[in-house]
């Protein structure tokens, strides 16, 4: 069944969700919920009802409900404030309230333009291009999906320290999580030549991990392997499943280099559990998923304080939260510096210790210092492809826009289907407005917010470009949705927070911003 509403397709048969043809990244649970709420529209669904119909009848928390139904409303273009979707039911329950058209097989030709398109193929790079596709969760409980999305992480991670690979990052491949979709479409898309694809099941204090390794240009499975072991073997599974798949690609670079070491796992499996929730609320970059990612984290970190990872994307997480306008800089930058000093003590070889210090030391103002932290965290992972990005936006700030553009685009490449690339195509949009190319600017910004539609940085760079295109109605338009995104924002806002090195830049950006109308 196809279920077309606004400018989404729902594909219940392709268990996918898209958007004016692209994709839309929603975890399989979410998917449910939003089928359910589209199946009962003409009524009100109680929550009794979701959990019975979702988590089969267990014991769910009411925040873990919200934070289903926040999730679903973020994938289908709803909000809390709008509810022009997704209704809340006082002491009742949900009702989807939206149009919707339904249709069995082909879409009809005049609704063609909803139907996903193929994706161009891009061209391989140099280098060995692999994937890692999410691991699939045997166990029957969806509960425990963290746990293989953690275990395929952690073999990203684990891959993309090695030079020799370009590795597609983590948030793209798991766009293709619960699809059934062949992987040479993956190839294709992703342009790699290599895909990793798995399964786990967890049973108890036991674990079966199997894994295959595919040559997608001959066809052939160039490697797999079964592990069965005790839960508490866990990370010495990752490792030995990491060094076979660089052995069946490359076999005389794994004898010349092994990598045991080179990924420290934290104490406890507890404190990697919470910080694999944490990540997937980080990735949704929405204040209320900011918040829960820091919980988490906070939580992972008082289990073991030595875990640099969770420590540097609690650092992360803070800035960004400042840097959106959500919290107070004052406030949050000695927060956020004391979390990133301690993740680079206690693991100075983990990549998000230091992006965590460098995102840090920007609001510090301390230039020099956040570039060199971004370019040892790219030394440690070549193919961090957030730390790109970010590293991006210090180079704009620093008055580097030419280099702040290559670095976003070399983010947009390394992980062309990721849900935060609208953040990759904001600060190529900021680069392009340093450079007095207007129209670039907000081309790129544009593209940004039609993949989130609330990223507040790309409605300040469109603001600041059509200020300046000398368009009194498009920048009027575009003020507008700034100060639907980021109440209260103004100059002396810009002004105070964000972090110029030089003063024509600040004076540009402000001018482009009163020009539109912002006082």
């Amino acid at each position: 069944m196809q279920f077309l509403f606004r400018d989404h397709l729902l594909d219940t048969d392709l268990r996918e969700l898209s958007r004016e043809q692209v994709p839309v990244a929603v975890e399989p649970q979410v998917f449910d919920l939003v089928v359910h709420l589209m199946e009962n529209r003409d009524r009100v669904v109680s929550k009794d009802e979701l959990i019975d119909k979702i988590w089969h009848g267990r014991s769910v928390s009411e925040s873990t409900l919200t934070s289903r139904i926040n999730a679903a409303r973020k994938a289908i273009g709803d909000n809390g404030a709008n509810q022009a979707l997704i209704r809340t039911i006082a002491r009742k329950g949900f009702r989807f309230v939206g149009d919707v058209q339904t249709q069995l097989g082909t879409v009809p030709p005049e609704l063609g333009r909803l139907t996903p398109a193929p994706q161009p193929a891009l061209a391989l790079p140099d280098r060995p291009a692999i994937a890692v596709l999410p691991f699939t969760n045997m166990s029957g409980d969806r509960e425990q999906d963290y746990f293989s999305d953690g275990i395929s992480e952690d073999i990203i991670t684990a891959l993309s320290k090695l030079r020799w690979f370009f590795v597609i990052a983590r948030n793209s491949s798991f766009v293709y999580k619960g699809r059934a979709v062949h992987i040479h479409e993956v190839a294709r898309e992703l342009g790699v030549r290599y895909v990793v694809e798995g399964s786990v099941r967890r049973s108890g204090d036991r674990l079966r991990v199997s894994a295959q390794l595919n040559d997608v240009s001959t066809g052939s499975h160039l490697w797999a392997e079964r592990y069965d072991r005790e839960l508490a073997d866990i990370f010495a599974v990752q490792d030995e499943i990491t060094e076979a798949i660089v052995a069946a690609i490359e076999p005389q670079l794994y004898a010349a280099e092994s990598f045991r070491a080179q990924q420290k796992p934290p104490g406890s499996l507890d404190a990697w559990g919470l910080l694999m929730r944490g990540l997937s609320h980080y990735w949704r970059i929405t204040r209320e998923d900011n918040a829960t990612a820091q919980g988490l984290l906070e939580k992972a970190v008082a289990i073991d304080p030595a875990y640099g990872k969770a420590l540097g994307l609690l650092a992360t997480s803070h800035i960004f939260g400042a840097h959106m306008g959500w919290a107070d800089l004052a406030a949050t930058v000695p927060v956020a510096e004391r979390a990133a000093l301690a993740a680079v003590e206690a693991d100075r070889e983990d990549a998000f210790a230091h992006l965590g210090l460098a995102y840090t030391y920007l609001f510090r103002r301390r230039f020099d210092d956040a570039l060199a932290e971004f370019e040892l965290a790219l030394r440690l992972n070549p193919n961090f492809a957030m730390a790109h990005a970010f590293y991006g936006v210090t180079l704009c700030y620093a008055g580097r826009w030419q280099d702040g553009d290559a670095a976003a685009r070399r983010a947009l490449r390394l992980s062309p289907r990721d849900p935060l690339a609208a953040i990759y195509c904001g600060v190529a949009a900021y680069a392009q407005f340093i450079g007095c190319n207007y129209e670039q600017s907000m081309q790129m910004a544009r593209e940004s917010m039609r993949q989130r539609a609330d990223f507040v940085g790309a409605h300040r760079v469109l603001t600041a470009a059509a200020g300046m295109s000398g368009d009194p109605e498009l920048a009027a338009s575009a003020l507008e949705g700034l100060r639907r995104t980021q109440p209260g924002i103004s100059l002396a806002w810009i002004t105070r927070e964000l972090p110029m090195l030089r003063q024509e830049d600040r004076a540009h950006y402000l001018e482009g911003l009163r020009r539109a109308g912002m006082r």
